[in-house]
């Protein structure tokens, strides 16, 4: 489960929280990492479910600090 093309999120404001994301290349799913632990799997999802993610209420709110 290689991404191609990580991608970190407009979200990461330099707090250490931050997160990438890749496409998977051959398929319609895409990675996500923690930028942090970069040596660690990522998971894998669906297209569909990580829009679904994306879209759902609270995700964009930045963290307080």
């Amino acid at each position: 489960m290689i991404g191609t093309g990580w991608r970190r999120s407009s979200y990461s404001s330099g707090n250490g929280q931050c997160v990438e994301v890749a496409p998977l290349a051959g398929s319609a799913a895409v990675s996500v990492r923690d930028s942090n632990h970069a040596g660690l799997r990522p998971t894998r999802h669906s297209r569909a479910a990580w829009t679904a993610f994306l879209r759902s209420p609270g995700v964009h709110r930045r963290p307080a600090g």
